[in-house]
């Protein structure tokens, strides 16, 4: 293990901590107080007080394998941190899904409406701890490789601090599963569907540039793979010049250039969409990034995750001012897989091809979107 992999652990557990000394009583009473009005009995949308605590210390609540979580947290690094986005769709579907948290939060809908909306809550802000961590390390990785363009990050995350904040402050607490999970694959599907008229040949033709750099990375790539030495120190992420309405910057020679008030602009609307989801936006910063600034996947990736980064911290620090509850057992187990899966994904991601790691994307995101809006706003499971 990394020295940087060794500090980011000890920061996290610290900080983990510190908030749940600080917090934690006030959190056990107003979630003992949702327990407390939920009918008792056997049934759904009941609480057995006889039976197993689970998640969140909740009588009869799904009990999370952690082996499940630690493996399931390193498939979340590793996509969040290879792709550039998808991280936060796939620590929902986690959650949700895989943990079986979403149909047992969806059973209160009706008979205990409160606890319904903190667990979830507890659910989207839960998705923003792993990516956030993931996005931690991915954008350290990510800079010493010359893959991020900083001030089109730092442009993207100012834009997002309002963003997140603003779009938490509007929903917490406000918010039942159902809509939730309906909205939540509504927005996946549509991302699914445009990303899939932007490989087609028309999407493409517009994409001069970062097929342009895409394959002077790749090149580069197979001669260190049959063994030639190649210094890429001046390949890398170069800021040739910069203004408040102009930025040019070149990656493996392809000149690039952006007006920095547009992804501020995009990364307010952006963060507040993604907070109000409990994903990280990386599913939107991608095709913004590559579109607008006509970014290769290489550099999406680790640009996006900065962005992310800042908002994660927004969002979280508004779930936590409030009252949101955590389990912290879970997110302690699930933080340590997400550095194992955001340090590996950025050393194996220039071994797919940009095309292959999109058309990965689009299928993730056509399954996903179908199955949460058919669950969330029509009760269909599939």
């Amino acid at each position: 293990m990394s020295r940087i992999t060794k500090i980011v652990l000890f920061a996290v557990a610290v900080v983990a901590l510190a908030t749940a000394l600080y917090v934690h009583p006030a959190w056990a009473d107003k979630l003992s107080d949702a327990i407390a009005a939920v009918p008792q009995g056997a049934e759904k949308g009941q609480i057995d007080p006889a039976n197993p605590a689970g998640f969140l210390g909740i009588p009869g609540a799904p009990q999370v394998n952690l082996i499940l979580a630690f493996g399931w947290a390193v498939w979340v690094g590793w996509i969040f941190s290879t792709v550039g986005a998808f991280g936060g769709v796939m620590a929902g579907v986690g959650h949700m899904t895989v943990f079986g948290l979403g149909s047992y939060a969806k059973s209160f809908k009706t008979t205990a409406p409160t606890l319904n909306k903190m667990l979830t809550d507890s659910i989207r802000g839960s998705n923003q701890f792993l990516v956030g961590l993931s996005a931690l390390v991915s954008s350290f990785n990510y800079y010493r490789m010359g893959r991020l363009v900083l001030p089109l990050a730092v442009a993207l995350g100012l834009g997002s601090i309002l963003g997140a904040w603003g779009s938490v402050t509007l929903t917490a607490g406000k918010l039942s599963f159902s809509s939730y999970q309906g909205y939540f694959g509504l927005f996946v599907l549509l991302l699914g569907c445009y990303l899939f008229w932007e490989t087609s040949p028309k999407g493409q033709a517009s994409k001069k540039k970062a097929k342009e750099a895409a394959k002077a990375f790749e090149a580069t790539v197979a001669k260190q793979k049959a063994g030639e030495k190649v210094d890429t120190s001046s390949l890398g992420v170069k800021v040739t010049k910069f203004s408040p309405t102009r930025c040019d910057f070149t990656f493996y020679g392809v000149e690039f250039s952006f007006n920095p008030l547009i992804p501020l602009i995009g990364g307010m609307v952006i963060a507040s969409v993604a907070a109000f989801l409990g994903v990280g936006g990386g599913f939107m910063l991608v095709p913004f990034l590559t579109s607008v600034a006509q970014l290769p996947m290489y550099l999406a990736a680790g640009t996006s995750a900065l962005a992310v980064l800042i908002s994660m911290i927004t969002s979280i620090i508004t779930l936590i001012a409030k009252g949101t509850v955590f389990d912290w057992g879970l997110i302690g187990i699930e933080l340590i897989g997400i550095v194992v899966g955001s340090v590996v994904g950025p050393r194996t991601s220039k071994y797919f091809s940009d095309i292959w790691l999109k058309r990965l994307f689009i299928v993730l995101s056509l399954y996903v979107g179908i199955r949460y809006v058919l669950r969330g706003f029509f009760g269909i499971n599939i």
